[in-house]
């Protein structure tokens, strides 16, 4: 198939930057498949989520096994969001492409700049300059000290709850897992570290991206699994072996140069759709 090599190309990178820079590096699979294979929005947004949803399994798994996924949380957070999946699907295939693109090129702008912030606390707290941290008692979901979990009330299931629906509208309508809007919320709400978000996080992609891919199966707005399986496998592949280089090759530079070229693609976008 004359499609097989370029998708198995876009796979392998995407799975290489995603596993070097620890990053949402699957955010560029729309872009790329767009541009490398001339899909529409929409069908290029439905088989970039076969992608995030491998790859979040794989992270989801080595998280667990390390036990700093909040699994309650997560499945929570993910029935809500499985709830909205096929709300933003249903708006892909109505709203125009371009507002769509346009939604999609200030989402990665978004990441971009919160990746690039995160470069520089690290490099802070490197130079023996503590980050600053929010205070405990703001936090809406509060972690039991003797039991490590959370200690479960109305307000925090709520937020947890809305967080979660949130993110998988913008799932289905833009084939994101979202990783980046759900890390610093939780952050924000909750008293996990950084590790235990990202991989709680993790599951959560895994969970709704993987029933939006079935249901954009479901409504035939999915490419065949001929092309399907060999892109993830790709994408997998990748970034197995990003994580072997990451301890020779990332650090805060890789992640800049990675942010800076994630808002050139998000002004490419957004100047095409203009157009």
């Amino acid at each position: 198939m004359a499609e097989l090599l370029p998708l198995l190309g876009i796979g392998l990178f995407l799975g290489l930057v995603l596993g070097l820079t620890g990053a949402g590096g699957a955010i560029l699979a729309v872009p790329l498949l767009m541009v490398g294979l001339g899909w529409d929005f929409p069908l290029a947004a439905s088989m970039a989520l076969a992608a995030v949803a491998a790859s979040a399994a794989v992270g989801a798994w080595s998280g667990w096994r390390q036990g700093l996924v909040r699994y309650r949380a997560a499945f929570l957070m993910a029935a809500a969001g499985l709830l909205f999946v096929p709300l933003g699907l249903w708006l892909a295939q109505r709203w125009p492409h371009a507002v769509l693109e346009l939604l999609f090129a200030l989402l990665m702008a978004v990441a971009a700049v919160r990746l690039y912030r995160q470069t520089q606390e690290a490099e802070v707290a490197r130079g023996g300059v503590p980050v600053p941290e929010q205070e405990c008692a703001e936090m809406l979901c509060k972690l039991n000290p003797a039991t490590g979990r959370f200690s479960w009330t109305s307000p925090c299931a709520a937020v947890l709850t809305a967080t979660g629906a949130f993110t998988g509208l913008l799932s289905g309508l833009l084939g994101v897992g979202g990783g980046f809007v759900l890390v610093p919320a939780m952050r924000q709400v909750t008293e996990l570290s950084m590790h235990s978000a990202v991989a709680t996080s993790l599951l959560f992609v895994a969970l709704v991206s993987g029933g939006a891919v079935l249901w954009a199966a479901a409504q035939h707005h999915l490419p065949s699994g001929s092309l399907v399986a060999p892109f993830v496998l790709a994408a997998v592949v990748g970034m197995l072996l990003g994580r072997q280089l990451a301890p020779r090759l990332a650090g805060p530079r890789l992640q800049r140069g990675f942010a800076g070229l994630m808002l050139l693609v998000a002004l490419g976008m957004a100047l095409s759709a203009l157009r």
